[in-house]
């Protein structure tokens, strides 16, 4: 499925949750990893403010990309941050939604 670009040179972007291990399988502790890179993934939530309105995403970013002691209330700057469409089917029930992902969560002033 195409990706679509997210344009966050007018935002203002801080950390709303701190990073956690995103896994691929609850039950077995299995740690999602990037298809391509084979960098473990980590999920981090992001409260993104632009044009008077605020909201929060949860964004999928390797590890690579994750500085160590991103905490909540971090102002952040987000590299290559991309929205993605998903559809899946889990007991007879259609779900869907959007898939967030980024290169890379760095601190400002770092």
């Amino acid at each position: 499925m195409p990706s679509f670009k997210i344009d966050l040179s007018t935002a203002v972007v801080f950390v709303a949750t701190a990073p956690e291990p995103k896994m691929a399988n609850k039950k077995t502790g299995e740690r999602a990893v990037d298809r391509d890179t084979g960098a473990s993934l980590s999920t981090v939530g992001l409260l993104i403010s632009d044009e008077g309105e605020g909201n929060l995403y949860q964004v999928t970013v390797p590890e690579t990309g994750v500085p160590e002691g991103l905490a909540p209330g971090t102002p952040v700057a987000v590299t290559g941050l991309k929205a993605r469409d998903w559809e899946n089917e889990f007991n007879g029930q259609k779900r869907h939604g959007i898939a967030f992902r980024a290169v890379a969560v760095t601190p400002l002033g770092a």
